[in-house]
């Protein structure tokens, strides 16, 4: 279904009938295409990298060598002849072992490294790379979340620009029909040409808005294209109807809990203040000893593939670092500061949190009412309309009470849209503050046109 509609949008031959698109359709479009969440996917891969390095700690270490040496140094000759396995009675003589020939030696070495103890070191590596990994998939998850609300914002943007245009477009209909009923008021003697002028002048001031609102409508357009990640000429049809939401009542105090639990921001924050609490146990683990077991086996030739000899070695050391110049007791220090930074970031971002649900929980209500107060000014106006221009028929009102109703039944169904609009984006905005926006959300696809 997403691939037949990317295909559509980008190949829709010139005159061809719009395709239709939901706002469903718009979000899993802008999240097949964002870039931002492409370079999330890669940063999420590369953690993943990170992971599997820190625990290759664990496994040895093992290394092949090969190195080509010659020289007539007494010392060199005589070790190289011993461990070629082709030292003689002859090599004793003072003379060539005080003035030895050149010699050749092939050096073939395989050794081993196996870390036995590092104080948890390791362990805490690969702690930090997961902690690392989890931080960048809650990025991802921001990314995507952000992606949504600006694929929202901008498809009821769009819906609210086409209807305001139908509702300038009714309005000057309107304003048509009340020229005619002016020039026939005018022909049975009941007005002067001073009725019909003041109509004409509000025609051309609602022709006006038509012409802006025709010019929103093309930007909105735009706007939605460059949301989705198409060209910004891209024909389309929006599926989605402009309409009032009906979602189930959740306390502010409950959203609030959510949105600690569930927002990027927060669970990242959280990771940042266990990632420094490992950082910090980490740099305490430089204080204690390591012990490693190393093995070889080395082969050593006068030719390459001949007269040679090797041997083998096995053996565990330990390293413990007693003094290092106080570098170590700074590192300590730093990763407390570093703990405590993050323990006071981790509460600063709560206090955000909460603030950000507290203001989209108030834009929602906000909006929710302005819906049932603009819905009855709409109905309002359109009676008081009807009624004046009955009356203005009948030579009972003036075109100063006809103009003046036609202007706020304009108003009216303007805010009404708008009130819509606020609300649908504000729900948005309100699970986007939560943490629990996502593509199959309740507050995107309800109702179609």
């Amino acid at each position: 279904m997403k691939i037949a509609l990317i295909l559509a949008l980008g190949f829709l031959p010139i005159g061809a009938q719009d395709p239709r698109i939901s706002l469903n359709d718009a979000i899993r479009l802008a999240l097949d295409k964002n870039k931002s969440l492409e370079a999330a996917s890669a940063a999420s891969k590369a953690a993943d990298q990170r992971i599997s390095e820190a625990r290759g700690g664990r496994l040895p270490k093992v290394n092949y060598s090969e190195s080509w040496a010659r020289s007539d140094n007494p010392v060199f000759v005589f070790s190289s002849l011993l461990t070629q396995n082709q030292f003689g009675e002859q090599n004793f003589q003072i003379g060539p072992l005080n003035n030895p020939n050149f010699l050749n030696n092939f050096q073939s070495q395989l050794t081993a490294d196996q870390v036995l103890y590092d104080a948890g070191q390791t362990r805490r590596a690969v702690r930090s790379a997961e902690l690392t990994k989890d931080i960048t998939s809650e990025e991802g998850r921001r990314t995507q979340m952000e992606v949504i609300a600006g694929v929202i914002r901008a498809y009821y943007d769009s819906l609210l620009s086409s209807d305001q245009l139908n509702a300038t477009s009714q309005a000057m209909r309107s304003a048509q029909a009340d020229l005619e009923r002016a020039q026939a008021v005018r022909t049975a003697g009941m007005s002067t040409d001073a009725d019909t002028l003041s109509i004409r002048v509000h025609l051309a001031s609602v022709r006006e808005q038509q012409i802006r609102r025709e010019a929103d409508v093309d930007v909105a357009r735009a706007a939605l294209n460059d949301a989705i990640g198409l060209p910004l000429d891209t024909p389309h049809t929006l599926t989605t109807a402009l309409v009032p939401l009906d979602l189930p009542e959740r306390s502010l105090a409950d959203q609030q809990k959510t949105a600690v639990e569930q927002r990027p921001e927060a669970r990242q924050m959280k990771l940042a203040t266990s990632l420094a609490e490992t950082q910090a146990a980490n740099a305490r683990s430089s204080l204690f000893p390591q012990v490693t077991l190393h093995g070889a086996f080395e082969a050593d030739r006068q030719r390459f593939v001949t007269r040679g000899g090797d041997n083998w070695l096995v053996s565990i050391g330990l390293r413990w670092n007693l003094f290092n110049g106080f570098s170590d007791k700074a590192r300590i220090e730093e990763s407390k500061f570093a703990q405590q930074r993050s323990s006071a970031e981790e509460a600063r971002t709560d206090s955000a949190i909460r603030l950000q649900v507290h203001r989209a929980y108030a834009d929602l209500h906000a909006s929710t009412q302005r819906i049932a107060v603009a819905q009855a000014s709409v109905a309002e106006a359109e009676e008081s309309l009807r009624i004046t221009q009955n009356r203005y028929e009948a030579g009972f009102s003036n075109v100063t009470d006809l103009l003046r109703t036609e202007t706020a039944v304009l108003e009216a169904r303007s805010r009404h849209l708008a009130a819509v609009r606020d609300q649908r984006v504000a729900a948005a905005m309100l699970e986007l503050a939560a943490g629990t926006l996502t593509p199959d959300s309740a507050v995107l696809d309800k109702g179609t046109r």
